[in-house]
């Protein structure tokens, strides 16, 4: 080979090294995480946002997943996907880092809400309409198992207050029949179930602790609330906060309160007093009431911030223009901000220095600095409901 070929492709080669470089530098600029992500849904559209909250922008929108009424979202382990369950029944995987919808399956005529395994594989949705619980592959959204919710004489019940549990567990409510149910998907295909029959009239909606031990389900038919100790499953359902509920007066209930926004602050929960302007301090160890908290309006959100020191709180119809703050040390309201009509929900960031909130008659999303109280942003949205962030994707029941 003579010295002039092997000069050529010497800097033929050194050409393709440099090629390379750039086209894997350019890459390298293109890669991003998916933790300071999350979603917006714009109810009245049939779509969602992708945003970012490190830097309060919007990436993305993502048109194409129907009736978002009463939407709720779900994320993949690595946070890449987010699962929207739509009213209409629809479930769409949505790719947050390309901004498309990747499938959309009509699993039923009229879905709530739904929850990831803990392992990631599988995603359950509980439905109103024909009832029952659908679990599919989260990969794919190919259907894996149907769990119908049928009571002893075989009539059919909506079914409530889905959430994941450990152990590939999912737990739920039976609205119509009055019980909770247990089904271990650890062979996905065969779902073992545990019923709890006549826990009580109507369970509404439910949640589960953070340390995923406790399910605790809320009653519109009766006062009181059920309650599931997932380590100790034998023991059945305890009764307890017997007076939780409207009471002997029957108060008028302009929005149920949503339990899922339970705040957990060390041994203490802060929970929504139901039609009454109040927030309830519970001790969780004998899920007793120790206080009681005077507020704005009704409550529907009682969320805490992911430090513990701090509860914010939403309110029902007329009142909704309003959030209030309560300072978890001494039990008192420490702010009170209006950002305007009907704000509907909140989302901590991850750590907890900011908080995003929905207000959905003024068409856009404002973010909060939860110390200053001071307003960062402001983005447009239309009619924003939710708002989910990709940390939930390692947190035990959302």
């Amino acid at each position: 080979m003579t010295s002039t070929r092997k000069g050529i492709e010497r800097r033929l080669w050194n050409k393709a090294l440099a090629l390379s470089a750039v086209m894997l530098l350019s890459a390298c600029t293109n890669l991003r995480g998916t933790g300071d992500l999350g979603v917006v849904i714009e109810r009245a559209s049939g779509r969602v946002q992708v945003i970012e909250h490190s830097t309060h922008s919007r990436l993305a929108t993502v048109d194409g997943l129907g009736d978002l009424s009463h939407a709720s979202v779900v994320y993949s382990r690595d946070g890449r996907f987010a699962y929207v369950f739509g009213r209409d029944g629809g479930l769409s995987k949505v790719d947050l880092l390309r901004g498309r919808l990747v499938k959309r399956v009509l699993q039923a005529g009229n879905s709530i809400g739904g929850a990831v395994s803990q392992d990631g594989r599988l995603l359950a949705v509980s439905n109103y309409e024909p009832g029952g619980v659908r679990v599919f592959d989260a990969a794919t959204l190919a259907p894996v198992a149907d769990i119908p919710a049928l009571d002893g004489r075989g009539n059919a019940s909506k079914v409530v207050g889905l959430v994941d549990a450990p152990g590939n567990r999912f737990v739920f409510s039976l609205y119509d029949a009055g019980e909770i149910w247990i089904a271990d998907l650890s062979i996905p295909a065969a779902p073992r179930l545990t019923k709890y029959t006549d826990v009580g009239r109507q369970p509404y909606d439910a949640l589960i602790t953070p340390d995923g031990r406790y399910y605790v389900a809320g009653l519109f038919g009766e006062d009181g609330m059920a309650l599931v100790d997932l380590w100790h499953p034998e023991r059945g359902v305890r009764r307890v906060l017997d007076d939780y509920g409207r009471g002997e007066q029957k108060l008028p209930v302009y929005k149920m309160p949503h339990l899922e926004g339970w705040a957990i602050a060390g041994e203490y929960a802060f929970v929504p007093a139901v039609g009454q302007h109040a927030v309830l301090v519970i001790d969780r160890r004998e899920w007793r009431q120790i206080a009681r908290i005077p507020v704005h309006g009704q409550p529907v959100f009682v969320m805490g911030r992911p430090d513990g020191r701090q509860v914010w709180v939403n309110f029902a119809h007329p009142h909704n223009d309003t959030l209030q703050v309560i300072d978890v040390d001494t039990l008192q309201i420490a702010k009170t901000l209006r950002p305007g009509k009907a704000v509907l929900h909140m989302e901590f960031t991850p750590r907890g220095e900011a908080l995003w909130v929905s207000v959905r008659d003024e068409d856009r999303v404002d973010v909060y600095d939860t110390r200053s109280f001071e307003r960062l942003a402001a983005l447009p949205a239309a009619k924003p409901s939710g708002i989910f962030f990709t940390a939930r994707a390692h947190r035990i029941g959302l």
